[in-house]
């Protein structure tokens, strides 16, 4: 992270405020389309649809680093949005572990990107994981925040082991759909015009 300056700093939070608002669109469009699952399927669906713009960091920003910066502020809005407390530490792991794979893997190419997004995507489950793993806590924490029983009760309806693995499931398959589609956009739109620049500045 030493060798990252102010002006990646700057364009890390850029992306990641794309990030929160494309993640906050998802979450939105998910109330209506699916209530009660919302919340545990925005992982899946943000991973599915936000693959360009973490390509798009790493262009800008090709250092380990700006990964675990990007997923490490993700970690503190769920913080310090009212999620569980330790809703934050999945991505915060998940983004340093993402960011060493990405930087200093043996892994080539594509499949070093697709692995390094995949793991990054996991890291939005950091809100839900608690209702499978640390429910009692969980529902402490909803109590001291004023929640009523029937919003307890919502809360939990539908978290069976089967839908932790769907879950699961659905952000692997989403990430790396997400990531491929993220390329076609890349290479379409973005790509082409910095091959330009760098002819232009040649």
């Amino acid at each position: 992270m030493k060798n990252l300056k102010v002006q990646d700093l700057i364009a890390v939070g850029i992306y990641t405020a794309i990030y929160f608002l494309l993640m906050s669109f998802c979450l939105l469009i998910l109330r209506f389309v699916i209530p009660g699952f919302h919340n545990l399927f925005i992982p899946a669906v943000t991973a599915l649809f936000s693959g360009v713009i973490y390509l798009l960091m790493l262009n800008k920003v090709p250092k380990f680093g700006a990964i675990t910066i990007m997923g490490s502020v993700v970690g503190l809005f769920f913080l310090i949005s009212g999620h569980f407390p330790l809703a934050f530490m999945p991505n915060i792991l998940c983004a340093v572990l993402a960011d060493t794979i990405q930087y200093k893997s043996k892994w080539k190419g594509s499949l070093k990107t697709t692995i390094s997004y995949t793991v990054f995507s996991f890291g939005l489950m950091g809100p839900i994981l608690p209702l499978w793993f640390m429910k009692n806590a969980y529902i402490d924490s909803l109590v001291a925040r004023g929640k009523d029983q029937s919003y307890i009760a919502g809360v939990f309806a539908h978290t069976s082991t089967a839908m932790l693995v769907i879950c699961g499931l659905a952000v692997l398959v989403a990430s790396i759909v997400g990531i491929g589609l993220g390329a076609r956009l890349y290479q379409k739109h973005f790509q082409p015009t910095l091959h330009q620049t760098n002819g232009r500045s040649m």
